[in-house]
């Protein structure tokens, strides 16, 4: 992206080059939850090899010791307290708005961090002003050969806005061999481990509250894509996630907040083309993967199922009035890193459970 077209969308989002140049360099943002095991663990890494970083814990109002345990072991970690558990999107939002820092790094806390994991992102990021947003490579945590389920190596989305990795589709993971060991632009980074540059998440507003929790980054790229910015994947960057330390992965609130924010995210940021299609055609997607729950026996993420959709109704005029004003800053509807096919279809009818197993030519501006 040339610089005069980069200032450009920057002074549409309200910023200059002074808010940038006032800024420090970066600060790792841990959100936390009556998470002390989780900070006991996994801190004192992130403290050993982020040494050019101010490391911040931002307390979503716990009820338990966490805080103290912070303050009395850990003096050089700020502690940043929000009033209330609003949640992984209003944490971050109310957390960001006491930070300065050029790039923040929305961190889970049970994300394991490696030696000079830093570096890399921020140097392909300083690069390139077009790159707001960025992952490392997320393997799991209990198998560290494998790839992890909430970003594994970069996100991207089918047509009809269903989510995907390189390196997981759906249940299916793949070891790292190497595979993925290009650094490339995707659709979505993952709220495991997201790399942002602080004044253009503040200047977009942060993470969509009414999302609360879960694919409230897949919204934040995708916004951020519509108005020309770039979203990369760096392979040179390695952590560890140990992943559903908060809600169980097999949670049915989990798979309500997955069904009804997928749906909202969907219809803020579709471009118009064949957008009520879309939005019709997943409809009936889902209800169809309400009745295999409902045929395997697992009746309570059926039901979870039919609760997203009653909420997304329900809070439809909202969304709409949303994508509404999210059209205003639109440069171009961006269809990079989107997979023009039914990944639905490709798993589950086709059998490609890789992500090599896709066709490559339906990628789109890739």
């Amino acid at each position: 992206m040339p610089r005069g077209t980069f200032s450009l969308l920057c002074a549409r989002m309200g910023l200059n080059k002074l808010s940038f140049a006032t800024m420090s360099k970066v600060a790792v943002v841990i959100l936390n939850w009556n998470g002390r095991a989780l900070l006991e663990q996994f801190l004192p890494a992130v403290i050993q090899f982020s040494s050019s970083a101010e490391i911040i814990v931002a307390d979503n109002n716990s009820t338990d010791d966490s805080v103290e345990f912070v303050e009395t072991n850990f003096s050089t970690v700020r502690i940043v307290k929000n009033s209330s558990n609003g949640g992984y999107a209003k944490g971050y939002n109310d957390a960001l708005k006491q930070v300065e820092a050029e790039y923040c790094i929305l961190l889970n806390s049970d994300v394991e961090v490696t030696s000079g994991w830093l570096e890399p992102v921020i140097r392909m990021m300083d690069a390139d002003l077009s790159i707001v947003a960025a992952q490392p490579k997320l393997l799991a945590y209990n198998q560290k050969e494998q790839f992890e389920y909430a970003g594994a190596a970069g996100g991207f989305i089918d047509k009809y806005g269903y989510p995907f990795c390189r390196g997981r589709i759906f249940d299916s993971y793949e070891n790292d061999f190497g595979q993925y060991d290009d650094s490339r632009e995707i659709h979505w980074a993952t709220g495991a481990c997201l790399f942002v540059r602080t004044a253009v998440f503040k200047a977009e507003g942060g993470l969509d509250e009414d999302f609360f929790a879960h694919m409230e980054e897949i919204d934040l790229c995708w916004r951020l894509k519509n108005r020309g910015f770039r979203i990369m994947y760096c392979a040179e960057s390695v952590v560890y996630h140990v992943g559903a330390g908060t809600l169980a992965k097999h949670s049915p609130h989990k798979t309500y907040l997955n069904f009804r924010n997928n749906l909202i995210l969907l219809c803020k940021n579709h471009s118009r083309q064949y957008f009520r299609l879309k939005l019709v055609l997943r409809m009936l997607m889902d209800g169809i993967a309400g009745l295999k729950f409902l045929v395997s026996g697992d009746a309570a993420h059926c039901i979870a199922v039919m609760k997203a959709h009653i909420s997304f109704y329900s809070t439809f005029p909202k969304t709409l009035a949303k994508r509404k004003e999210l059209k205003k800053g639109v440069v171009k509807y961006s269809t990079s890193a989107i997979y023009n096919r039914s990944i639905v279809a490709d798993y589950y009818l086709r059998g490609k459970k890789k992500f090599s197993d896709l066709r490559s030519d339906k990628f789109l501006n890739i």
